[in-house]
């Protein structure tokens, strides 16, 4: 019973086993990007599971493939990835959830914080470490 209990702390989905990649979704509507942030992410450890390009596709990649994280990009063409970050972060066992953009985090505001993700990578500094960093 106890084992079950641990299993559903939703803050033990994204540590380190020792050498087990981190699943992880990149959601963006760039295909370019997402190209490049699959080979950077896959060459620094990570196993990228799944990519979507919209947050509708999001939503259901994430429930068909349970990623550990989400890397979504926050101007999508279809709704906010500040919206569909609540969404993942409001559901039982959600993913860690990394926000993403060309802009500056500055320019949400207090939005980045308050929608549940873990926190925000400008595209330009996307790295595995950055994305580590925010999950420790």
């Amino acid at each position: 019973m106890r084992l079950a209990a641990a299993r559903m702390c939703p803050h033990a989905r994204v540590h380190d086993d020792a050498g087990v990649p981190v699943a992880l979704m990149i959601v963006d509507d760039n295909e370019r990007f997402r190209v490049r942030a699959r080979r950077r992410l896959e060459a620094d450890g990570y196993a990228v599971v799944a990519e979507a390009e919209d947050g509708a596709s999001a939503l259901e990649a994430v429930r068909r493939h349970r990623p550990d994280v989400v890397l979504l990009d926050i101007g999508l063409p279809d709704t906010s990835g500040l919206s569909v970050a609540e969404r993942l972060t409001r559901e039982p066992g959600p993913p860690a959830v990394v926000l993403t953009s060309t802009h500056d985090a500055a320019d949400f505001g207090d939005r980045i914080a308050s929608c549940g993700a873990r926190g925000f990578v400008p595209k330009a500094a996307l790295s595995g470490d950055a994305i580590a960093a925010l999950l420790a």
